[in-house]
């Protein structure tokens, strides 16, 4: 058995999702899982419709322009997209009942149980397509196999309710080889929709593999395979096409955009490989991920995290800061669910980095300005090489403000504007 993940670039048109069944088509016969991510920017999209809800704004016709570019899809796709797309229709009513109904949660909550729409009409249109092309696939709803705790937008996996879950998905292979299902959505034991951070689907992709022993996972990217850089913002990338599990997650948890941070773990418990490969040229061959290090430090890998905030709190009676103030510090950035990117501690200060996020940063702001002062840069980039060299380096910084330099034998960590 294998798992395939195709993201939202790969399912973004038509042509793209004929695209996903003609790659499908290679592998008649085998038993595949094929996670989907939401259509092109719809994720975006929701999100807009989120914050206009919570903003009490009239949400409805960014839903409605949300499903004139599902119908655009389904009407170059479908002779009668009504009759062979009931499920997809069937999803966008239960988004207008939801964005209809009062707020009864908080920002995180609400935002999951409407953002998670995306996969759901993604997968059920791409399911019917297959089904009219004749490739015989089964359909599951991920939210009934990826179990997780209440923690919205970033929940914590149950493994043990998932392994009882996939029995599902192990059925679906009694009548068919191939099983669509979502990418980055779980739901809570109460039946609350869940989400498991941006780019999740990365990480469902690596549950099904963990949870049904598959032999690899692919995961289909509009670039050749694992490049050391995103070629939107550094020159001259170069193919990584090996590198060890730990090496990616190093990579992962600085910010490489390819995969998400959580996927490798249960990969390498297993010993399953990830291969990222080329939607627009499947027969190339990619990069994988696996055991051996052997590769790691032969390019230098470069990654950018834009729109940064450098925050310091500093204690207001000139005390040191130490491990209570930590504690009392990291318990509140875990309650709110902010990720450090990096951090730095001395006498009288913590410093953070994080995602711009003003929501979150109010929260926090409001909760420790009573007994820290707080500082604060914002439009800041984050930049992390991992084998530098000096060379590297003096290109990377070149007439850049630098606010914060980390170094070690392998990694450089760069805070600058």
């Amino acid at each position: 058995m294998k798992i395939f993940k195709f993201g939202g670039a790969s399912v973004k048109n038509a042509e793209a999702v004929r695209n996903v069944a003609s790659i499908l088509r290679r592998f008649q016969g085998e038993q595949l899982v094929v996670v989907i991510s939401a259509m092109g920017k719809t994720t975006n999209h929701l999100e807009k419709i989120h914050q206009a809800r919570f903003q009490k704004e009239n949400c409805h016709p960014l839903v409605a322009d949300l499903m004139d570019f599902h119908e655009e899809i389904a009407a170059e796709l479908f002779a009668d997209p009504e009759n062979s797309l009931q499920l997809t229709w069937e999803y966008f009513s239960q988004l207008q009942e939801q964005i209809s109904s009062p707020i009864v949660g908080d920002y995180d909550q609400e935002y999951d149980q409407i953002v998670g729409y995306g996969e759901l009409l993604s997968t059920s249109m791409v399911h019917a397509y297959l089904m009219e092309q004749e490739i015989a696939a089964g359909f599951i709803d991920a939210r009934r196999v990826v179990k997780t705790d209440n923690r919205f937008r970033d929940a914590r996996v149950d493994w043990n309710k998932c392994a009882l879950g996939i029995e599902q998905v192990k059925s679906q292979f009694n009548k068919h080889s191939v099983v669509i299902t979502q990418g980055f959505i779980g739901s809570t034991t109460n039946g609350l929709s869940t989400t498991l951070g941006r780019e999740g689907s990365d990480f469902t992709a690596a549950i099904m593999a963990f949870l049904l022993d598959a032999e690899s996972v692919t995961i289909w990217k509009d670039v050749p395979g694992m490049l050391n850089a995103d070629p939107k913002w550094f020159p001259n990338t170069v193919k990584l096409d090996r590198i060890s599990f730990r090496e990616a997650i190093e990579l992962a948890y600085y910010g490489a955009s390819v995969i998400h941070p959580k996927t490798i773990k249960p990969l390498q418990n297993k010993g399953i490989p990830l291969y990222i490969k080329s939607f627009i040229d499947p027969e190339a061959e990619g990069s994988v991920i696996q055991e051996s290090n052997a590769f790691d430090n032969l390019v230098p890998s470069f990654i950018l995290k834009r729109d940064q905030v450098l925050i310091s709190m500093s204690t207001k009676d000139f005390s040191f800061v130490v491990e209570d103030n930590l504690k009392e510090i990291f318990d509140v950035l875990s309650d709110l669910g902010i990720r450090v990117h990096l951090m730095e501690n001395s006498a009288l200060s913590f410093s953070i980095c994080m995602d711009k996020d003003d929501y979150k940063q109010n929260r926090l702001f409001a909760q420790l300005a009573d007994r820290y002062t707080i500082r604060y840069n914002e439009g800041l980039h984050l930049v992390t090489i991992r084998h530098y060299d000096d060379a590297t380096l003096k290109m990377l910084t070149e007439n850049k403000e630098i606010l914060l330099e980390q170094r070690s034998r392998q990694t450089v960590r760069l805070v600058m504007r």
